[in-house]
């Protein structure tokens, strides 16, 4: 499966973005679908995810209650909706897919054998 991000841009803080990772040459059908990003100068880290089959969702603590994930049957995509923005926020986004991964692994990059090209977002204070 190939993976595309899209809906990055430059906003304000408090503003909203949403973020969608769209699947071809596949579907999105028992994987699970994560987000990571990565600031300048700084490693990749984890930021939320999704099993498609369950629906069941993970986030990261720093984004708990301000990011959703969702999956779009029609669209084949899952998006990323970020409410809240903060400066430090500002990443380059990316999403990753894999088949099997056990709860422990869902924040670990290693865990995921498929990637999108990153899509840039830019909060200003």
């Amino acid at each position: 499966v190939q993976l595309q991000a899209s809906g990055g841009g430059l906003v304000q803080a408090g503003d909203s973005l949403r973020l969608s990772c769209a699947a071809s040459g596949g579907t999105f059908s028992n994987y699970v679908v994560a987000w990571f990003r990565q600031a300048p100068g700084k490693g990749r880290e984890f930021v939320a995810a999704i099993r498609w089959n369950s629906r069941n969702t993970y986030y990261a603590d720093s984004v708990k209650g301000r990011f959703t994930t969702a999956r779009d049957n029609a669209e084949k995509s899952v998006s990323l909706q970020m409410n809240s923005l903060k400066p430090e926020d500002t990443a380059v986004y990316y999403c990753a897919a894999s088949r099997t991964i056990i709860v422990s692994s869902i924040a670990n990059d290693n865990a995921y054998a498929y990637w999108g090209q990153g899509t840039l977002v830019t909060v200003s204070s």
